[in-house]
């Protein structure tokens, strides 16, 4: 019998790709947010790196209502559009979680495949296809139309996360709540729901954060008076060069982060389980 340790060339090959793509993946993933936060620092007039100087006025110039009025609706029009889809998400997602949980693995090899298109489908596309149809039923582009079209396109994230929470429930726990007496909403909110809770925190979790970085879909399906960060910062790049694009970027980075710490406080498992 041959001992491996006579030939470690593979094992050190293979340790050196696995390190070293690694490592290059993930510096060509942090690094332009590394640049981004750095240059949302700068004392100077224009996106430029290295910056010039430490200074924190351009964030002070997003809190300004006079100088960054556009900038503030525009964030407030992307919180509340993020917020809605979460919210008309979970209308849609969680029923069909529970109800996919409870038909025979063909019929869900068969439906499940529909219900996640919209991931595959170019958002781009989608927005352009949402539009015409849209027009042709005489709807215009406006702030709800925007909800439904982030619906459509993300709220399969939260189906998606569910339904994997779902797969690791045990059927029995709602039988035994049915047979000690509860009815299906007692069943559905002491037992299901809670059960379920750690996906849809994730959902809601990844369609807000989709949404408000989406720019495909609010393209198509905003009007003028709904502007959105996405779109507002597309601008001031066209316009200026403006370094509240790099603060607001910073911003949007600092909240992504705080998100993922607490959701993965509040979604572990405990350490005794």
């Amino acid at each position: 019998m041959l001992d491996r340790r006579e030939n470690p060339i593979p094992g050190f090959l293979y340790k050196a790709f696995v390190f070293g793509f690694g490592g290059l993946c993930v510096v060509y993933l942090v690094a332009p947010i590394a640049i981004a936060l750095t240059m949302s620092f700068t004392s100077g007039q224009t996106l430029k790196y290295p910056p010039q100087g430490f200074s924190l006025r351009w964030y002070e110039a997003l809190l300004d209502p006079l100088r960054s009025a556009t900038e503030q609706i525009a964030a407030w029009n992307s919180l509340k559009i993020a917020g809605l889809a979460v919210l008309v998400s979970l209308v849609f997602a969680i029923p069909a979680t529970i109800g996919m949980t409870r038909m025979r693995r063909t019929t869900v090899g068969a439906i499940e495949p529909l219900l996640l298109a919209p991931l595959v489908l170019p958002s781009l596309v989608y927005g352009l296809a949402a539009l015409i149809v849209a027009n042709f039923i005489g709807l215009r582009p406006s702030l709800w139309l925007t909800v439904a079209g982030h619906v459509v396109v993300f709220g399969p994230l939260m189906y998606r996360a569910a339904s994997v929470v779902a797969q690791g429930i045990n059927p029995s726990l709602a039988e035994a709540s049915t047979t000690l007496g509860a009815n299906w909403f007692t069943t559905l909110r002491r037992v299901t729901l809670p059960l379920l809770m750690p996906g849809i925190l994730a959902g809601a979790f990844l369609v807000f954060i989709q949404s408000l970085d989406n720019v495909s879909v609010s393209l198509f399906l905003a009007d003028a008076q709904t502007t959105v960060l996405p779109l507002r910062m597309f601008a001031l790049i066209e316009e200026s060069l403006d370094v509240r694009v790099a603060a607001i970027s910073g911003i949007l980075i600092a909240v992504t982060l705080v998100g993922l710490v607490v959701a993965r406080r509040v979604l572990a498992p405990p350490r005794n389980a």
